[in-house]
């Protein structure tokens, strides 16, 4: 498996730095905006976009990365910085936004303000309309995510890595499943234990975060392209009340249920079946309804 690590570029938008990697491969080019303690420089999930030939734009959200907050104080805003930083790289249609976990809002605001840029959207055990987190991880999460306190965290949890490995790694998996003792684990392979021990490793929260935790506006109404959400019943960091809600509210959505055990659905071996689902739903023909 690739190393999750990539390089990245940094330029300027409307005056604010936007960080970002653009993977050339064919014409059709998927925008995919990450989830929360990730950045450009982290290709979650992307094996299959990549295997299928297309070119990947994934500028860091916000807060994350090299990517300053005045980049996009609101999810509008960022789009807009969005928009314009694919008209400087020449892109003119993107096949799809994918909105990967806490990045769903912004991909969902994405497709809303930009139809003229966005066809399709691909929701990937993403947040929705509903409120997230519950009050009490929105605490803690305000204590230890917080500027200034998550660097501190994150070098406690590479600490905890190195001591621990891939049994530290199955802690941390615990935390985002609804299932109980191994059932949180189940389907879990060598090889995503180690994908994901890199992962884990080179998490940080920047401001991002701590900014991810207010509410975004719910325009899931005003998306007029074909949507595909996927999502697992035993997410234990997005619960799939947030797939059903988004499945709901977006007028020409469809649901792919994840047999994954918990957030990470890539970790799943039934990922190659709703990967090929992904892939088949970009190929399709847009077609998109008048009202």
């Amino acid at each position: 498996m690739a190393t999750l690590r990539r390089p990245v570029q940094l330029t300027t938008v409307a005056g604010a730095p936007v960080e970002f990697r653009f993977e050339r491969r064919g014409p059709d080019v998927l925008l995919v905006l990450h989830g929360g303690h990730m950045r450009a420089g982290l290709a979650l999930g992307e094996d299959a976009f990549a295997g299928a030939g297309y070119s990947i734009l994934a500028p860091s959200r916000p807060g994350y990365g090299r990517t300053p907050l005045r980049s996009g104080p609101t999810p509008a805003a960022y789009t807009d910085t969005v928009k314009a930083l694919c008209g400087q790289l020449g892109i003119a249609r993107v096949a799809a936004v994918v909105g990967i976990s806490g990045g769903g809002p912004t991909a969902v605001t994405m497709a809303a303000r930009h139809p003229d840029l966005v066809e399709r959207l691909v929701l990937i055990s993403a947040v929705g309309p509903l409120p997230w987190p519950d009050r009490r991880t929105r605490l803690g999460a305000r204590l230890v995510f917080r500027p200034g306190v998550e660097a501190v965290t994150w070098a406690a949890v590479r600490w905890l890595l190195r001591l621990g490995g891939r049994r530290t790694v199955r802690r941390l998996l615990r935390q985002v499943s609804t299932a109980r003792g191994t059932a949180a684990l189940a389907g879990v392979r060598a090889a995503d234990e180690a994908m994901l021990l890199e992962l884990f490793g080179a998490m940080r929260s920047g401001r991002g975060f701590v900014h991810d935790l207010r509410p975004a506006p719910d325009v899931t109404a005003s998306v007029r392209q074909p949507a595909l959400v996927i999502a697992s019943r035993d997410d234990g960091g997005v619960p799939f009340a947030h797939a059903r809600a988004l499945t709901a509210g977006l007028p020409h959505a469809a649901l792919v249920e994840s047999g994954a055990a918990g957030h990470f659905v890539w970790c799943a071996p039934d990922w190659p079946r709703v990967a090929a689902r992904i892939v088949t739903f970009l190929r399709a023909p847009v077609q998109r309804p008048a009202g």
